[in-house]
This record gives C-alpha cells, sequence and structure tokens, in this order.
C-alpha cells in the first residue's frame, strides 16, 4: 500500500514539474499579446507626428511629451472626464440595486420560472448591442432623455444588468441557508433577513460586482456616441472616437488621451485587484 502512495505521489510531482514549462510558456504568451500593444501605445504617445509616419518609425526616437500637453490643456477633457465619472457611477448605482434583489431571488428559489429567467438573462447577454440602439434612441426620444446623463445610465443599466445578476447568483447560494434560517427562528422578518444578514455576508460579492459595472459602464462606447448629439456632453469613450475624423488623425494626441483615459481605471484596478480574484474565484467555484 506504501510503494502505491508513494508511486502516485511521484506520478503527481512528476505531472506538476510537466506541467510547469507549459504554464509559464503560457504567461508568457499572454503577457506579450496583453503587454506588447500597451507598450506601443505609450511609446507612440511620446512621438511626434513626423516619427509616427515616417519610414524610420521603430523603438528608438526622440521622445516628447507635446501630446500630452496638449491633452491636459483642452478643457474638453476635464468635462469628458466627469460626464465619464457621472454616468459610470450611477450606471453601476443602479445596476446594483437592480441586480442585488435579483440575484437573491434567484439564488434562494429554485423552481421551473428561474430556470426560465436564468436562460432568458443569458439570452439577453447573447444580444448584440447594436440591435437595441435604434429602438432606444427612438424611446429616449419620446421621453426626452436624448442628449441627458439620465438616458445613458439606463441605457447601460439595461445593458449590464443581466451580467450583473449572474455575476450576484452564486455569491447568494454561497451563504449557507441555514444561517438564514437560524435568524428567522430568532424572530427576524424576510427583509431583516435580507439586510441585516445576506447583505453582510455578500458584501465581497456585490463589491466584485460593483467593480466590474463600473469598468464597463466607463468605457462603454456605443451608446455614448448615439445618445448623446452634442459632442460637448461626450464621456472619455466617445471623446477617444471623435478624434478620427477624415482629415486625418493625429496619433500622437490620440494614444496620449487613450493613456490618460486609462489611468483611472489602472488606479481602480489596483486598490480592488485582491478583492476582484478573490470574488471572481468565489464565483466560478461556486
Amino acid at each position: 500500500m506504501a510503494v502505491v502512495v508513494a508511486s502516485g505521489a511521484r506520478t503527481t510531482r512528476k505531472r506538476r514539474v510537466a506541467r510547469t514549462p507549459v504554464a509559464s510558456a503560457l504567461r508568457v504568451v499572454l503577457f506579450l499579446l496583453y503587454a506588447v500593444p500597451l507598450l506601443w501605445i505609450v511609446l507612440t504617445s511620446l512621438k511626434s507626428p513626423q516619427d509616427v509616419i515616417g519610414s524610420q518609425a521603430s523603438l528608438l526616437f526622440r521622445p516628447t511629451i507635446d501630446a500630452y500637453v496638449s491633452a491636459l490643456s483642452d478643457s474638453g477633457l476635464y468635462t469628458a472626464l466627469q460626464q465619464s465619472f457621472v454616468i459610470a457611477a450611477g450606471t453601476t448605482a443602479l445596476t446594483v440595486a437592480i441586480a442585488i434583489p435579483a440575484g437573491y431571488g434567484l439564488a434562494r428559489y429554485d423552481s421551473r420560472i428561474t430556470t426560465i429567467v436564468l436562460g432568458a438573462l443569458i439570452v439577453f447577454q447573447m444580444l448584440p448591442q447594436t440591435a437595441n440602439v435604434i429602438p432606444l434612441f427612438q424611446i429616449f426620444g419620446q421621453w426626452h432623455l436624448l442628449d441627458t446623463n439620465l438616458g445613458l445610465i439606463i441605457a447601460d443599466s439595461a445593458l449590464l444588468t443581466p451580467f450583473a445578476v449572474l455575476l450576484l447568483r452564486p455569491f447568494f447560494r454561497a451563504v449557507p441557508l441555514a444561517i438564514e434560517e437560524a435568524a428567522a427562528l430568532d424572530g427576524a422578518s424576510s427583509i431583516r433577513v435580507f439586510f441585516s444578514v445576506m447583505l453582510p455576508l455578500a458584501r465581497n460579492g456585490i463589491a466584485t460586482t460593483a467593480t466590474l459595472v463600473f469598468l464597463l459602464a466607463w468605457g462603454e462606447f456605443l451608446y455614448a456616441v448615439n445618445f448623446f448629439l452634442s459632442p460637448l456632453n461626450y464621456p472619455l469613450s466617445a471623446l477617444l472616437a471623435a478624434q478620427v475624423s477624415a482629415f486625418g488623425i493625429n496619433w500622437p494626441g490620440l494614444m496620449a488621451l487613450a493613456v490618460i483615459t486609462s489611468v483611472p481605471i489602472l488606479v481602480l484596478f489596483f486598490f480592488t485587484y485582491r478583492l476582484l480574484r478573490e470574488g471572481l474565484t468565489l464565483g466560478a467555484v461556486k
């Protein structure tokens, strides 16, 4: 018996050793796929227009921050930054407010209706975003919500709510039912159990979902460029697209604006990385 156990242990170690080079190679490939384009964006933002389109364009050039100076001196950048923050924060608040009770209900009640609702949420996520632009444009026009932050917040929330509900459901299912039953035996009502027991226990999942919704709403482009009639109200995502014109593209300026746009997201990701890692792992397991 001991021989069999020792042999099994050696086989497991061999498999782990064999997988290590493969895992390392995959990490290198993923790093190159994601890091090289980001590096090229940063390098392009530090070039002059002549260096970008010149035949000698390469990693060897004289860096300049003219593109950053020009972008930061534009007052439209700060207006777009404010717009992006308001829209992303409003979308996050509305989406999470809808997704929390929906995710809790789908986690605690198993029935045929629950299965149908889950299937419908998956279908809603599969629908192309472009299919909703014209109907929403007509509806918002009738409701006088075009060219307003509220209209874009509603549209983004409708887009991201199915994703948020499906993401939150495993976190609520991870909470043992016995905890709710114990609270009910102590005399707590269903509302009290939900707010005093379930929400604190699922706070990690709620924070993870809110962070991801904020990131997605920050970078949403299609609704922003269609539902805002005035470029003065554009968020950062639409402002980036507006830099591409029929008269040519200022590549250093465009890349500098892209780098500036990414800074708030990188800061948010830096402070929430551990939360996202733990939360998404829990959601995947459960």
